[in-house]
């Protein structure tokens, strides 16, 4: 497959109805050599996700019956955000560990919101019996060519804003945006993938030779609790070499309040992951090794403002 002609396409097809974030280079972590920053947080409805989910519907569109998808919470809101825009119903089944902010978001959005015991893989059950019921179309989260190339635009973005950067810090649940990078470079920058160490789907298969079914928990649960890792970015991983790192629950809240005195970006722990890995030292990068990180979640739980 041609993915940067996927991710290209992609890319033209969704302009207009997204949100070309910032890009940055900071020296504001305490660090002899500075960090270039990418604010996907400040996409539309707080995440990354409003790529795959508007790729997905103006690519495939979507039948009377409308849309369904499972989502953790940042998904089921980009969903509900470019169904209202492109005139679909949505219905969007989220687990209770959601969260109150991103629950609320749903709701705002207009979508009919099924909220279900458990965690993602149990709303995405309901999501998927919904689909086979109604005939609704399923925006997976992560796990579609059509999702990956949507996700991978932010890196196509990201490199047309001028990003040096050898190596790349990129937080992972399901695997949707980091195999959209990697697929998007090839393997012609270093993509290191970073998971808490209580939710570690892409880690655990990487280790186990294919993804397998994980326990998921920990402080960034609602956003990279994904069970098992897609099947997509697994692929993507082995092909072009993605390393993976492990961070603790303790490590990405301190990163999340550093993003804050630094820049005062206020994240969701999900969003904060990625610098976990260089703020806690599980990755120490070479002498002279440039390096990147992307910042891609803002529903905080609470919402601080309500």
């Amino acid at each position: 497959m041609d993915w940067q002609a996927e991710i290209r396409t992609a890319a033209h097809r969704t302009e207009g109805y997204l949100v070309k974030t910032p890009a940055m280079v900071s020296h504001g972590f305490g660090f002899s050599f500075p960090i270039e920053l990418k604010f996907e947080q400040m996409q539309h409805t707080g995440s990354f996700k409003p790529r795959g989910a508007f790729n997905t519907l103006l690519s495939e569109g979507a039948p009377e019956a409308g849309v369904v998808a499972a989502s953790g919470g940042n998904h089921g809101a980009a969903v509900a955000f470019a169904a209202k825009k492109l005139g679909h119903n949505a219905r969007i089944y989220v687990p209770e560990v959601a969260g109150s902010a991103k629950i609320s978001l749903i709701e705002a959005l207009g979508a009919d919101l099924q909220v279900v015991p458990g965690k993602y893989a149990d709303a995405m059950v309901q999501a998927q019996a919904w689909e086979a019921e109604t005939g609704a179309r399923q925006v997976h989260a992560y796990d579609t060519i059509a999702t990956v190339a949507g996700q991978g635009s932010l890196a196509n973005e990201w490199q047309d804003q001028g990003l040096t950067a050898d190596t790349l810090f990129i937080a992972v649940g399901g695997g949707g945006l980091i195999a959209g990078a990697a697929a998007w470079f090839g393997g012609n920058k270093k993509i290191i993938a970073v998971e808490p160490t209580t939710s570690c789907a892409l880690h655990t298969a990487l280790e186990q030779g294919g993804p397998v079914d994980v326990e998921v928990s920990g402080v960034a649960v609602n956003a990279l609790g994904a069970k098992r890792i897609g099947q997509i970015c697994f692929d993507l991983a082995v092909k072009t070499g993605i390393q993976s790192v492990l961070v603790s629950n303790d490590a990405i809240l301190k990163a999340q309040n550093l993003l804050w005195l630094a820049h005062r970006q206020l994240v969701e722990p999900s969003g904060a992951a990625a610098l976990a890995a260089l703020t806690s030292g599980a990755y120490v990068p070479e002498p002279g090794e440039k390096v990147a990180v992307l910042v891609c979640g803002a529903n905080v739980d609470p919402d601080p403002l309500h």
